[in-house]
């Protein structure tokens, strides 16, 4: 099984309650292991779209780093724009996370049954608020180490298996594609996308959860999917 969640928001080393943003936050540490445990087997994938730990350095973040790794399963992640303790050079970092857990970041790894690649994304033009002095240069890096891990899982999928991008920033805004969505639609073999970052219950009502020219959007944000993995749509596996 291939399951995915995003938005954990851990914080064990220097705790930081998350029941402030509303109380469906309320032991949401706990929700989500609970869950975890009944769902996710020691054989299966699990995905997680960012934003894992409020950690400003890694020493901090590897103790929410281990508290995942006890968790069943084989984990994928990425960061989010609150994982200030993972630089986007994620090659220096992995030789220090537990074993269970693979840290990508422009680039794609192969699973077996499919191919997964990601990035965290940004805000994009159409964003309300995008500030082009100071927005511009991320989204664009964003954009490059996008295709870059696009390009890598072709390489690894061979026109043969299924690609899965992982995104923090959701792809759309309005429920109108931005240029990310584009790249993802031009990669041949993509059958999947899951993005976080969304928390607000408006955001909820009209994020995208459906297929687009042969492409599974989900969002995947920890209080969407009720604190607790779910499975990645649209694989055909």
């Amino acid at each position: 099984m291939i399951w995915t969640i995003s938005d954990l928001h851990l914080s064990h080393a220097q705790p930081k309650p998350m029941d402030i943003f509303g109380p469906q936050w309320r032991n949401h540490a706990e929700r989500i292991a609970t869950a975890w445990r009944a769902r996710v087997a020691p054989e299966d994938w699990v995905l997680v779209a960012g934003d894992i730990s409020w950690a400003m350095r890694l020493p901090e973040a590897l103790v929410d780093l281990r508290w995942i790794d006890a968790l069943p399963g084989r984990k994928v992640v990425i960061r989010g724009n609150h994982d200030y303790w993972c630089s986007r050079r994620v090659k220096p970092l992995r030789p220090h996370l537990p074993p269970s857990i693979l840290l990508l970041g422009a680039d794609a790894c192969d699973l077996g049954p499919l191919v997964v690649c990601g990035t965290r994304g940004w805000i994009t033009p159409e964003t309300p608020g995008y500030t082009p002095a100071t927005d511009e240069p991320i989204y664009q890096r964003e954009l490059t180490m996008l295709d870059r891990a696009l390009a890598h899982a072709r390489e690894l999928a061979a026109d043969v298996k299924p690609i899965l991008v992982m995104l923090h920033y959701p792809p759309f805004v309005n429920q109108q594609p931005t240029a990310f969505v584009q790249r993802i639609a031009a990669c041949p073999g993509v059958r999947a996308c899951i993005y976080g970052h969304l928390h607000r219950r408006q955001d909820h009502d009209h994020a995208v959860n459906q297929t687009i020219n042969g492409v599974a959007y989900q969002l995947t944000s920890a209080d969407f999917i009720g604190f607790g993995p779910v499975a990645v749509r649209g694989l055909g596996l």
